[in-house]
């Protein structure tokens, strides 16, 4: 089995570390990089994986998830400087685009992806891209990383991860926004809001098996 290392420990970075486990990964095989001891301690006592503040003991790795927020990508480039060919590096940075990561890691296998939230539950929606220095061995992998935690979306162009990020990225905010309106319409009909909640929470959670197990459009799946 591959050894696979984080760069950055945060609750996605613990979320993906759990699907990977799941999944059937070791996690003697696993490596978090985090400057914040309480974060390092944390996923450690959780999942048994490796932890360490130098950034340049991911590049061991095989797999180097870039897990860390976007205006730091710079610093993490600049102490990696082991040579990273035959690895495969994937980002789950926003808005780092490809060319920026080859520019700063050089030309080497990137995938780049575009998780949502819904992650944190191993519910995850994700896209993902990967350059033409990626095998598909490596692109193999990197779904099935993310498959771990949700499902994997491989699109054509990498432009198409901000279409991901409009439906997906953005989707969960859209479905609380709706549930928050439902509430207050329930209210402003008499419920209290407490019952208001509980009906719209349950009703929610007893559609949401259905557009799938169907695999039909909304417009479908609407009752006459």
């Amino acid at each position: 089995m591959e050894k696979i290392a984080f760069t950055g420990g945060g609750n996605m970075t613990a979320a993906i570390i759990g699907g990977l486990i799941s999944s059937g990964w070791d996690p003697s095989r696993i490596t978090v990089v985090d400057p914040n001891a309480d974060q390092r301690v944390r996923l450690a006592a959780e999942h048994g994986v490796h932890i360490t503040d130098d950034v340049a003991t991911a590049a061991i790795a095989d797999i180097i998830v870039l897990a860390v927020k976007p205006q730091v990508i710079n610093a993490v480039a600049g102490q990696m400087t082991t040579d990273l060919s035959g690895k495969l590096l994937l980002s789950i940075a926003a808005g780092v685009t490809i060319g920026t990561l080859e520019q700063l890691f050089g030309p080497v296998a990137i995938a780049r992806t575009m998780p949502n939230t819904p992650a944190l539950l191993s519910l995850g929606a994700t896209g993902l891209y990967v350059n033409d220095h990626t095998s598909e061995v490596q692109r193999l992998e990197a779904q099935k990383i993310i498959e771990s935690f949700g499902i994997c979306v491989a699109v054509a162009k990498e432009d198409l991860l901000d279409s991901v990020t409009a439906v997906s990225g953005s989707g969960p905010a859209y479905y609380f926004l709706m549930i928050e309106e439902m509430i207050k319409a329930g209210t402003a009909q008499g419920l209290s809001r407490e019952d208001a909640a509980a009906l719209t929470v349950q009703t929610a959670l007893g559609r949401q098996p259905w557009p799938r197990r169907a695999m039909c459009p909304p417009k479908s799946c609407a009752p006459a």
